[in-house]
Protein backbone atom coordinates (compact mmCIF):
# COMPACT_ATOMS: atom_id res chain seq x y z
CA UNK A 1 0.00 0.00 0.00
CA UNK A 2 1.06 3.71 -0.69
CA UNK A 3 0.32 5.70 2.38
CA UNK A 4 -1.90 8.88 1.62
CA UNK A 5 -0.37 12.15 1.74
CA UNK A 6 -1.54 15.26 3.11
CA UNK A 7 0.46 18.69 2.07
CA UNK A 8 1.34 21.02 4.95
CA UNK A 9 2.05 24.92 5.04
CA UNK A 10 3.14 25.56 8.74
CA UNK A 11 3.68 28.70 9.80
CA UNK A 12 5.08 29.71 12.84
CA UNK A 13 7.30 33.36 14.67
CA UNK A 14 10.24 33.98 13.00
CA UNK A 15 12.03 34.15 16.02
CA UNK A 16 11.49 30.59 17.26
CA UNK A 17 12.52 29.33 13.88
CA UNK A 18 15.18 27.13 15.16
CA UNK A 19 13.14 26.13 18.13
CA UNK A 20 9.85 25.06 15.78
CA UNK A 21 12.60 22.82 13.56
CA UNK A 22 13.77 21.36 16.17
CA UNK A 23 10.36 20.29 17.35
CA UNK A 24 9.64 18.99 13.39
CA UNK A 25 12.79 17.02 13.56
CA UNK A 26 11.88 15.43 16.81
CA UNK A 27 8.33 14.54 15.47
CA UNK A 28 9.83 12.73 12.37
CA UNK A 29 6.93 12.74 9.99
CA UNK A 30 7.24 15.59 7.77
CA UNK A 31 9.08 15.39 4.43
CA UNK A 32 10.95 18.57 3.47
CA UNK A 33 12.41 19.13 -0.01
CA UNK A 34 15.46 20.00 1.38
CA UNK A 35 17.29 19.26 -1.69
CA UNK A 36 16.27 22.93 -3.16
CA UNK A 37 18.04 24.52 -0.38
CA UNK A 38 21.39 25.43 -1.15
CA UNK A 39 22.63 28.29 0.32
CA UNK A 40 25.84 29.52 1.94
CA UNK A 41 25.62 27.61 5.33
CA UNK A 42 23.96 24.32 3.29
CA UNK A 43 27.28 24.71 1.50
CA UNK A 44 29.17 25.14 4.68
CA UNK A 45 27.63 22.15 6.27
CA UNK A 46 28.11 19.63 3.27
CA UNK A 47 31.67 20.85 2.45
CA UNK A 48 32.44 19.61 6.51
CA UNK A 49 31.04 16.23 5.45
CA UNK A 50 32.67 15.53 2.19
CA UNK A 51 35.96 16.44 4.29
CA UNK A 52 34.89 13.54 6.83
CA UNK A 53 34.20 11.21 4.10
CA UNK A 54 37.86 12.05 1.85
CA UNK A 55 39.56 11.82 5.63
CA UNK A 56 38.26 8.44 5.85
CA UNK A 57 39.34 7.33 2.62
CA UNK A 58 42.76 8.74 2.77
CA UNK A 59 43.16 6.74 6.16
CA UNK A 60 41.76 3.59 4.61
CA UNK A 61 44.22 4.04 1.57
CA UNK A 62 47.16 4.95 4.07
CA UNK A 63 46.62 1.57 5.98
CA UNK A 64 46.55 -0.15 2.75
CA UNK A 65 50.01 0.25 2.67
CA UNK A 66 50.83 -1.91 5.38
CA UNK A 67 51.13 0.62 8.20
CA UNK A 68 50.41 -1.21 11.72
CA UNK A 69 50.53 1.55 14.13
CA UNK A 70 48.88 2.64 17.39
CA UNK A 71 45.24 3.48 15.93
CA UNK A 72 45.03 7.17 17.79
CA UNK A 73 42.62 10.14 17.40
CA UNK A 74 42.97 12.74 14.70
CA UNK A 75 40.71 15.26 13.67
CA UNK A 76 39.75 15.44 9.83
CA UNK A 77 41.43 19.00 9.41
CA UNK A 78 44.57 16.72 11.11
CA UNK A 79 44.28 13.92 8.12
CA UNK A 80 43.68 16.77 5.58
CA UNK A 81 46.66 18.40 6.31
CA UNK A 82 48.54 15.82 6.16
CA UNK A 83 47.67 15.07 3.14
CA UNK A 84 48.10 18.23 1.31
CA UNK A 85 51.87 18.28 3.20
CA UNK A 86 52.30 14.40 1.47
CA UNK A 87 50.60 15.82 -2.06
CA UNK A 88 53.07 18.85 -1.86
CA UNK A 89 56.17 15.98 -0.92
CA UNK A 90 54.66 13.82 -3.78
CA UNK A 91 55.12 16.86 -6.36
CA UNK A 92 58.99 17.68 -4.97
CA UNK A 93 59.57 13.97 -5.62
CA UNK A 94 58.18 14.16 -8.91
CA UNK A 95 60.42 17.23 -9.83
CA UNK A 96 63.20 15.45 -8.32
CA UNK A 97 63.11 12.07 -9.86
CA UNK A 98 62.67 14.36 -13.38
CA UNK A 99 65.70 16.16 -12.72
CA UNK A 100 67.87 13.09 -11.90
CA UNK A 101 67.04 11.33 -14.85
CA UNK A 102 67.62 14.70 -16.81
CA UNK A 103 71.74 14.83 -15.25
CA UNK A 104 72.48 11.23 -14.52
CA UNK A 105 73.77 10.78 -17.84
CA UNK A 106 76.51 13.33 -16.72
CA UNK A 107 77.78 11.92 -13.82
CA UNK A 108 77.80 13.67 -10.19
CA UNK A 109 79.56 16.32 -11.18
CA UNK A 110 79.74 19.58 -9.73
CA UNK A 111 77.57 22.35 -11.29
CA UNK A 112 79.56 25.31 -9.17
CA UNK A 113 83.06 24.26 -10.46
CA UNK A 114 81.51 23.36 -13.75
CA UNK A 115 80.24 27.22 -13.88
CA UNK A 116 83.60 28.61 -13.29
CA UNK A 117 85.24 26.95 -15.56
CA UNK A 118 82.46 28.17 -18.32
CA UNK A 119 83.35 31.09 -17.46
CA UNK A 120 86.88 31.09 -18.06
CA UNK A 121 86.07 30.15 -21.20
CA UNK A 122 86.60 26.83 -21.18
CA UNK A 123 85.07 24.79 -24.10
CA UNK A 124 82.80 21.44 -22.06
CA UNK A 125 80.77 21.24 -25.05
CA UNK A 126 79.12 17.66 -24.91
CA UNK A 127 80.66 16.77 -21.58
CA UNK A 128 78.09 19.02 -19.74
CA UNK A 129 74.28 19.71 -20.24
CA UNK A 130 73.25 22.96 -21.55
CA UNK A 131 71.53 23.69 -18.23
CA UNK A 132 73.37 23.51 -15.28
CA UNK A 133 71.40 22.20 -11.98
CA UNK A 134 71.21 23.97 -9.04
CA UNK A 135 72.98 20.60 -6.89
CA UNK A 136 74.65 17.77 -7.56
CA UNK A 137 73.23 14.18 -8.62
CA UNK A 138 74.25 13.11 -5.30
CA UNK A 139 72.53 15.96 -3.15
CA UNK A 140 69.79 15.54 -5.60
CA UNK A 141 69.34 11.70 -4.50
CA UNK A 142 70.18 12.42 -0.92
CA UNK A 143 67.01 14.95 -0.92
CA UNK A 144 65.15 12.62 -2.69
CA UNK A 145 65.96 10.09 0.03
CA UNK A 146 64.35 12.56 2.72
CA UNK A 147 61.59 14.17 1.23
CA UNK A 148 60.16 9.57 0.42
CA UNK A 149 60.99 9.67 4.40
CA UNK A 150 58.80 12.75 4.85
CA UNK A 151 55.80 11.03 2.60
CA UNK A 152 56.38 7.93 4.16
CA UNK A 153 55.72 9.66 7.81
CA UNK A 154 52.87 11.81 6.70
CA UNK A 155 51.32 8.45 5.59
CA UNK A 156 52.25 6.31 8.26
CA UNK A 157 49.98 9.52 10.45
CA UNK A 158 47.16 9.35 8.64
CA UNK A 159 47.13 5.51 8.28
CA UNK A 160 47.34 6.04 12.62
CA UNK A 161 44.09 7.95 12.66
CA UNK A 162 40.82 6.78 13.79
CA UNK A 163 38.63 6.46 11.09
CA UNK A 164 35.90 5.01 13.39
CA UNK A 165 35.97 7.96 15.39
CA UNK A 166 35.51 10.22 12.42
CA UNK A 167 32.28 7.48 11.07
CA UNK A 168 30.90 8.38 14.65
CA UNK A 169 30.78 11.79 13.86
CA UNK A 170 29.29 11.35 10.46
CA UNK A 171 25.24 10.90 11.52
CA UNK A 172 25.78 14.40 13.43
CA UNK A 173 26.99 15.95 10.09
CA UNK A 174 24.69 15.02 8.37
CA UNK A 175 21.90 15.83 10.60
CA UNK A 176 23.34 19.24 10.89
CA UNK A 177 23.12 19.88 6.93
CA UNK A 178 19.83 18.79 6.97
CA UNK A 179 18.86 21.52 9.90
CA UNK A 180 20.38 23.98 7.72
CA UNK A 181 18.75 22.85 4.84
CA UNK A 182 15.54 23.27 6.75
CA UNK A 183 16.42 26.64 8.47
CA UNK A 184 16.83 28.37 4.60
CA UNK A 185 13.57 26.39 3.33
CA UNK A 186 11.87 28.18 6.40
CA UNK A 187 11.49 31.54 5.47
CA UNK A 188 10.79 34.53 6.90
CA UNK A 189 7.90 36.29 5.98
CA UNK A 190 8.17 39.57 8.21
CA UNK A 191 7.22 38.57 11.96
CA UNK A 192 6.27 34.74 11.33
CA UNK A 193 8.06 31.98 9.13
CA UNK A 194 6.52 29.22 6.60
CA UNK A 195 7.75 26.33 5.48
CA UNK A 196 5.48 23.70 3.48
CA UNK A 197 5.97 19.71 3.00
CA UNK A 198 4.14 16.79 3.11
CA UNK A 199 2.86 14.58 5.74
CA UNK A 200 1.40 11.10 5.59
CA UNK A 201 -1.98 10.96 6.57
CA UNK A 202 -2.10 8.85 9.16
CA UNK A 203 0.16 10.83 11.37
CA UNK A 204 -1.50 14.16 10.46
CA UNK A 205 -3.22 13.72 14.21
CA UNK A 206 0.27 13.94 15.67
CA UNK A 207 1.46 16.80 13.91
CA UNK A 208 -1.86 18.97 14.51
CA UNK A 209 -1.76 17.92 18.16
CA UNK A 210 2.21 19.43 18.40
CA UNK A 211 1.16 22.39 16.03
CA UNK A 212 -1.49 23.16 19.24
CA UNK A 213 1.01 22.75 21.73
CA UNK A 214 3.77 25.19 19.86
CA UNK A 215 0.92 27.72 18.99
CA UNK A 216 2.09 26.77 15.17
CA UNK A 217 -0.29 27.97 12.32
CA UNK A 218 -1.16 24.73 10.04
CA UNK A 219 -3.20 24.15 7.00
CA UNK A 220 -3.46 20.53 5.27
CA UNK A 221 -4.80 19.66 1.76
CA UNK A 222 -4.89 16.93 -0.66
CA UNK A 223 -2.56 16.95 -3.05
CA UNK A 224 -3.55 19.15 -5.88
CA UNK A 225 -3.19 18.64 -9.71
CA UNK A 226 0.72 18.70 -10.40
CA UNK A 227 2.07 18.57 -7.44
CA UNK A 228 4.54 15.41 -6.87
CA UNK A 229 3.68 14.26 -3.12
CA UNK A 230 6.78 12.00 -1.92
CA UNK A 231 5.98 7.83 -2.07
CA UNK A 232 5.71 6.01 1.21
CA UNK A 233 5.77 2.53 0.92
CA UNK A 234 4.07 0.19 3.68
CA UNK A 235 3.88 -3.74 2.77
CA UNK A 236 2.65 -6.25 4.70
CA UNK A 237 5.23 -7.11 7.67
CA UNK A 238 6.20 -10.03 6.22
CA UNK A 239 7.49 -8.04 3.27
CA UNK A 240 8.74 -4.63 4.38
CA UNK A 241 12.64 -5.66 4.21
CA UNK A 242 11.57 -4.66 0.59
CA UNK A 243 11.98 -1.17 1.21
CA UNK A 244 15.53 -1.49 2.11
CA UNK A 245 16.15 -2.84 -1.52
CA UNK A 246 14.20 -0.16 -3.36
CA UNK A 247 16.53 2.06 -0.68
CA UNK A 248 19.56 0.16 -2.00
CA UNK A 249 18.57 0.49 -6.05
CA UNK A 250 17.66 4.06 -5.52
CA UNK A 251 14.01 3.61 -7.16
CA UNK A 252 10.67 4.31 -5.79
CA UNK A 253 7.35 3.79 -7.68
CA UNK A 254 5.49 7.35 -8.35
CA UNK A 255 2.79 8.83 -5.97
CA UNK A 256 -0.58 7.41 -7.77
CA UNK A 257 1.24 3.82 -8.99
CA UNK A 258 0.63 0.88 -7.01
CA UNK A 259 2.90 -0.71 -4.14
CA UNK A 260 4.69 -4.26 -6.09
CA UNK A 261 6.76 -4.91 -2.68
CA UNK A 262 5.03 -8.45 -2.62
CA UNK A 263 5.73 -9.51 -6.29
CA UNK A 264 8.88 -7.81 -6.21
CA UNK A 265 10.33 -9.82 -3.27
CA UNK A 266 9.28 -12.85 -3.87
CA UNK A 267 10.22 -12.95 -7.63
CA UNK A 268 13.69 -11.24 -6.84
CA UNK A 269 14.25 -14.21 -4.10
CA UNK A 270 13.27 -16.68 -7.48
CA UNK A 271 15.35 -14.96 -9.60
CA UNK A 272 18.29 -14.76 -7.22
CA UNK A 273 18.34 -18.59 -6.94
CA UNK A 274 18.24 -19.38 -10.23
CA UNK A 275 20.57 -16.39 -11.49
CA UNK A 276 23.33 -17.50 -8.66
CA UNK A 277 22.00 -21.39 -9.45
CA UNK A 278 24.33 -23.11 -6.89
CA UNK A 279 23.33 -24.64 -3.25
CA UNK A 280 27.03 -24.09 -2.44
CA UNK A 281 27.10 -20.42 -3.10
CA UNK A 282 23.87 -19.91 -1.09
CA UNK A 283 25.52 -21.55 1.57
CA UNK A 284 28.17 -19.02 1.62
CA UNK A 285 26.37 -16.22 0.93
CA UNK A 286 24.14 -17.12 4.15
CA UNK A 287 26.93 -17.96 6.43
CA UNK A 288 28.36 -14.33 5.30
CA UNK A 289 25.23 -12.81 6.14
CA UNK A 290 25.03 -14.67 9.41
CA UNK A 291 28.99 -13.60 10.49
CA UNK A 292 27.48 -10.05 9.65
CA UNK A 293 24.73 -9.77 11.39
CA UNK A 294 25.53 -7.04 13.62
CA UNK A 295 26.89 -4.65 11.09
CA UNK A 296 23.57 -5.06 8.85
CA UNK A 297 20.09 -3.50 9.55
CA UNK A 298 17.48 -5.93 10.44
CA UNK A 299 15.95 -5.32 6.72
CA UNK A 300 18.77 -6.00 4.46
CA UNK A 301 19.84 -9.31 7.46
CA UNK A 302 16.11 -10.32 6.66
CA UNK A 303 16.81 -10.01 2.57
CA UNK A 304 20.03 -11.77 2.73
CA UNK A 305 18.49 -14.48 4.89
CA UNK A 306 15.70 -14.94 2.18
CA UNK A 307 17.88 -15.01 -0.90
CA UNK A 308 20.43 -16.69 0.32
CA UNK A 309 17.57 -19.95 1.40
CA UNK A 310 16.06 -19.53 -1.77
CA UNK A 311 19.80 -20.17 -3.84
CA UNK A 312 20.20 -23.12 -1.08
CA UNK A 313 16.87 -24.63 -2.21
CA UNK A 314 17.38 -24.31 -5.79
CA UNK A 315 21.08 -25.97 -5.14
CA UNK A 316 18.78 -28.73 -3.88
CA UNK A 317 15.93 -29.00 -6.65
CA UNK A 318 18.61 -29.10 -9.04
CA UNK A 319 21.71 -30.77 -7.25
CA UNK A 320 24.25 -28.31 -8.04
CA UNK A 321 26.75 -27.81 -5.36
CA UNK A 322 30.21 -25.89 -6.58
CA UNK A 323 29.30 -27.30 -10.09
CA UNK A 324 29.32 -30.56 -9.14
CA UNK A 325 26.40 -32.91 -8.10
CA UNK A 326 25.86 -35.30 -4.94
CA UNK A 327 25.75 -38.85 -6.50
CA UNK A 328 22.60 -40.46 -4.22
CA UNK A 329 20.90 -36.95 -4.79
CA UNK A 330 21.06 -37.55 -8.89
CA UNK A 331 17.39 -39.43 -8.90
CA UNK A 332 15.40 -37.10 -7.16
CA UNK A 333 12.37 -36.05 -9.31
CA UNK A 334 13.34 -32.24 -9.67
CA UNK A 335 17.06 -33.10 -10.51
CA UNK A 336 15.90 -35.41 -13.31
CA UNK A 337 13.43 -33.01 -14.40
CA UNK A 338 15.52 -30.07 -14.80
CA UNK A 339 18.17 -31.98 -16.17
CA UNK A 340 16.10 -33.46 -18.72
CA UNK A 341 16.60 -36.97 -18.18
CA UNK A 342 15.46 -39.42 -20.78
CA UNK A 343 14.90 -36.21 -23.34
CA UNK A 344 15.90 -36.86 -26.92
CA UNK A 345 18.66 -35.29 -28.46
CA UNK A 346 18.86 -31.33 -28.46
CA UNK A 347 16.19 -31.41 -26.19
CA UNK A 348 18.34 -31.15 -22.55
CA UNK A 349 17.23 -28.16 -21.73
CA UNK A 350 13.25 -28.14 -22.92
CA UNK A 351 12.31 -28.01 -19.19
CA UNK A 352 14.70 -25.43 -18.03
CA UNK A 353 13.16 -22.79 -20.97
CA UNK A 354 9.61 -24.00 -19.99
CA UNK A 355 10.43 -22.92 -16.56
CA UNK A 356 11.43 -19.60 -17.33
CA UNK A 357 8.45 -19.59 -19.68
CA UNK A 358 6.41 -20.61 -17.07
CA UNK A 359 7.68 -17.76 -14.59
CA UNK A 360 7.68 -15.07 -17.30
CA UNK A 361 3.93 -15.62 -18.01
CA UNK A 362 2.93 -15.61 -14.35
CA UNK A 363 5.10 -12.52 -13.87
CA UNK A 364 3.13 -10.76 -16.33
CA UNK A 365 0.01 -12.13 -16.34
CA UNK A 366 -0.16 -10.93 -12.48
CA UNK A 367 0.57 -7.57 -13.79
CA UNK A 368 -2.01 -6.96 -16.14
CA UNK A 369 -4.66 -9.16 -13.81
CA UNK A 370 -3.75 -7.10 -10.86
CA UNK A 371 -4.48 -3.47 -12.85
CA UNK A 372 -7.41 -5.19 -14.64
CA UNK A 373 -9.00 -6.04 -11.42
CA UNK A 374 -7.75 -2.64 -9.81
CA UNK A 375 -10.02 -1.19 -12.65
CA UNK A 376 -13.06 -2.97 -12.53
CA UNK A 377 -15.36 0.11 -12.47
CA UNK A 378 -13.58 1.54 -15.35
CA UNK A 379 -13.72 0.37 -19.15
CA UNK A 380 -10.08 0.19 -19.24
CA UNK A 381 -9.98 -2.99 -17.41
CA UNK A 382 -11.11 -4.65 -21.04
CA UNK A 383 -7.69 -3.36 -21.93
CA UNK A 384 -5.56 -5.20 -18.89
CA UNK A 385 -7.55 -8.33 -19.62
CA UNK A 386 -7.29 -7.98 -23.35
CA UNK A 387 -3.50 -7.27 -22.54
CA UNK A 388 -3.57 -11.00 -20.63
CA UNK A 389 -5.11 -12.96 -23.60
CA UNK A 390 -2.21 -11.44 -25.63
CA UNK A 391 0.58 -12.67 -23.01
CA UNK A 392 -0.71 -16.10 -22.78
CA UNK A 393 -0.83 -16.41 -26.59
CA UNK A 394 2.46 -15.43 -26.65
CA UNK A 395 3.80 -17.88 -24.11
CA UNK A 396 2.27 -20.95 -26.20
CA UNK A 397 3.19 -19.52 -29.20
CA UNK A 398 7.02 -19.10 -27.95
CA UNK A 399 6.99 -22.62 -26.29
CA UNK A 400 6.09 -23.82 -29.44
CA UNK A 401 8.71 -21.91 -31.61
CA UNK A 402 11.76 -23.58 -29.27
CA UNK A 403 10.00 -26.93 -29.88
CA UNK A 404 8.26 -27.68 -26.15
CA UNK A 405 4.96 -27.80 -27.26
CA UNK A 406 4.10 -29.33 -30.71
CA UNK A 407 2.24 -26.22 -32.33
CA UNK A 408 -0.47 -23.26 -30.80
CA UNK A 409 -4.10 -24.70 -30.20
CA UNK A 410 -7.15 -23.21 -32.18
CA UNK A 411 -7.98 -21.83 -28.55
CA UNK A 412 -5.65 -20.28 -27.91
CA UNK A 413 -5.49 -18.43 -31.55
CA UNK A 414 -9.05 -17.60 -30.57
CA UNK A 415 -8.14 -16.19 -27.56
CA UNK A 416 -5.26 -13.96 -29.06
CA UNK A 417 -7.92 -12.74 -31.53
CA UNK A 418 -10.48 -11.72 -29.19
CA UNK A 419 -7.94 -10.06 -26.90
CA UNK A 420 -6.20 -8.48 -29.68
CA UNK A 421 -9.74 -6.95 -31.17
CA UNK A 422 -10.59 -5.46 -27.42
CA UNK A 423 -7.72 -4.09 -26.85
CA UNK A 424 -7.81 -2.46 -30.83
CA UNK A 425 -11.21 -1.09 -30.02
CA UNK A 426 -10.04 0.54 -26.79
CA UNK A 427 -6.57 1.68 -27.95
CA UNK A 428 -7.08 5.47 -29.19
CA UNK A 429 -4.95 7.41 -31.63
CA UNK A 430 -1.27 6.24 -32.77
CA UNK A 431 -2.04 3.34 -29.95
CA UNK A 432 -3.98 1.16 -32.80
CA UNK A 433 -1.63 1.40 -35.03
CA UNK A 434 1.44 0.38 -32.42
CA UNK A 435 -0.76 -2.20 -30.85
CA UNK A 436 0.76 -5.19 -33.56
CA UNK A 437 4.12 -4.32 -32.50
CA UNK A 438 3.76 -3.74 -28.35
CA UNK A 439 1.97 -6.99 -29.06
CA UNK A 440 4.94 -8.75 -30.61
CA UNK A 441 7.32 -6.72 -28.17
CA UNK A 442 5.24 -8.93 -25.05
CA UNK A 443 7.06 -11.77 -27.18
CA UNK A 444 9.97 -10.63 -26.73
CA UNK A 445 9.61 -10.16 -22.67
CA UNK A 446 8.36 -14.08 -22.35
CA UNK A 447 11.38 -14.73 -24.14
CA UNK A 448 13.82 -12.55 -22.23
CA UNK A 449 13.23 -14.91 -19.22
CA UNK A 450 15.31 -17.20 -20.59
CA UNK A 451 17.90 -15.54 -19.02
CA UNK A 452 17.41 -17.11 -16.15
CA UNK A 453 18.66 -20.22 -17.67
CA UNK A 454 20.94 -19.12 -19.48
CA UNK A 455 23.11 -16.74 -16.40
CA UNK A 456 22.37 -19.61 -14.27
CA UNK A 457 23.78 -22.43 -17.06
CA UNK A 458 26.84 -20.46 -17.78
CA UNK A 459 27.57 -19.92 -14.01
CA UNK A 460 27.55 -23.73 -13.29
CA UNK A 461 29.59 -24.36 -16.44
CA UNK A 462 32.22 -22.16 -15.32
CA UNK A 463 32.67 -23.97 -12.06
CA UNK A 464 32.81 -27.28 -13.89
CA UNK A 465 35.65 -26.00 -15.71
CA UNK A 466 37.53 -24.78 -12.63
CA UNK A 467 36.50 -27.70 -11.36
CA UNK A 468 38.09 -29.72 -14.15
CA UNK A 469 41.09 -27.41 -14.16
CA UNK A 470 42.00 -28.16 -10.89
CA UNK A 471 41.60 -32.18 -11.29
CA UNK A 472 43.27 -32.21 -14.42
CA UNK A 473 46.67 -30.99 -13.52
CA UNK A 474 49.30 -33.57 -14.81
CA UNK A 475 50.98 -32.83 -11.29
CA UNK A 476 52.15 -35.69 -8.53
CA UNK A 477 49.37 -35.31 -5.97
CA UNK A 478 52.31 -34.28 -3.21
CA UNK A 479 52.94 -31.16 -5.38
CA UNK A 480 49.42 -31.33 -7.12
CA UNK A 481 47.45 -29.52 -4.01
CA UNK A 482 48.66 -26.26 -3.74
CA UNK A 483 47.45 -24.94 -7.06
CA UNK A 484 44.84 -27.33 -7.14
CA UNK A 485 42.98 -25.37 -4.05
CA UNK A 486 43.97 -22.07 -5.43
CA UNK A 487 42.73 -22.47 -8.66
CA UNK A 488 39.61 -23.68 -6.76
CA UNK A 489 39.57 -20.90 -4.56
CA UNK A 490 40.23 -18.05 -7.17
CA UNK A 491 37.57 -19.93 -9.61
CA UNK A 492 34.90 -19.97 -7.58
CA UNK A 493 35.75 -16.53 -6.10
CA UNK A 494 35.44 -14.88 -9.47
CA UNK A 495 32.15 -17.19 -9.98
CA UNK A 496 30.81 -16.32 -7.10
CA UNK A 497 31.36 -12.09 -7.95
CA UNK A 498 30.31 -12.97 -11.28
CA UNK A 499 26.82 -14.43 -10.00
CA UNK A 500 26.16 -11.68 -7.67
CA UNK A 501 26.81 -8.88 -10.50
CA UNK A 502 24.21 -11.18 -12.83
CA UNK A 503 21.62 -10.70 -10.03
CA UNK A 504 21.75 -6.74 -9.82
CA UNK A 505 21.76 -6.23 -13.67
CA UNK A 506 19.41 -9.50 -14.92
CA UNK A 507 17.01 -10.12 -11.17
CA UNK A 508 16.46 -6.06 -11.69
CA UNK A 509 15.83 -5.91 -14.61
CA UNK A 510 12.81 -8.38 -14.81
CA UNK A 511 10.83 -6.71 -12.03
CA UNK A 512 11.76 -2.83 -12.92
CA UNK A 513 11.03 -3.04 -16.59
CA UNK A 514 9.22 -6.60 -18.21
CA UNK A 515 6.53 -6.70 -15.03
CA UNK A 516 7.10 -3.18 -14.41
CA UNK A 517 6.11 -1.89 -17.91
CA UNK A 518 3.30 -4.39 -17.98
CA UNK A 519 1.84 -2.91 -14.53
CA UNK A 520 2.62 0.35 -15.56
CA UNK A 521 5.34 1.04 -12.90
CA UNK A 522 7.57 4.14 -13.72
CA UNK A 523 9.67 3.83 -10.57
CA UNK A 524 9.09 7.76 -10.89
CA UNK A 525 8.72 8.52 -7.61
CA UNK A 526 10.35 10.55 -4.87
CA UNK A 527 10.84 8.74 -2.03
CA UNK A 528 9.09 9.81 1.65
CA UNK A 529 12.44 10.57 3.89
CA UNK A 530 10.75 12.50 6.94
CA UNK A 531 13.04 15.25 8.38
CA UNK A 532 14.16 13.76 11.47
CA UNK A 533 17.56 13.05 12.89
CA UNK A 534 19.87 9.93 11.28
CA UNK A 535 19.05 6.81 13.54
CA UNK A 536 23.01 5.08 12.85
Amino acid sequence: MIVRMDHLDLVCVASDRDATLERLRALGVVHLDLASAGGASVIAAKSEIEDAELAVRLILKARGKGFSEEVRQRTVAEVLALDADRMSLVAEQECLEREIRLYEPYGDFDPVLAKRLLDRGIDLKGELPEKLPEMRLSRMREKLSRVLQRIAVDTARIAAADDQAILARYPALRDRMAFEQARELLAEKGAVAVISGWVPRPAAERLVAAAREAGWGVLLRASAEGETPPTLIDPPKLFRPVRALFAGLGIAPAYEESDVSVPFMCYFALFFAMLVGDGAYGAIFLIATLALKKRLTRSWFVLLTVFSSATILWGALSNTWFGAGIPWCAEWPTVRWLAGAGAAAGHEYDNMMFLCFTIGVSHLLLARLWSGFARLNDRSCLTEFGWAGIILFMYVLTNSIVGIFPGVPTWCMCVFGVSFLTVFVQAKGIGKGMLFLNAMSVLGDIISYVRLFAVGLASVKVAQNFNMMAIDLGLPIWIKWLPLVLILLVGHALNLAMAALSVLVHAVRLNTLEFSNHKGISWAGVAFHPFRKTKE
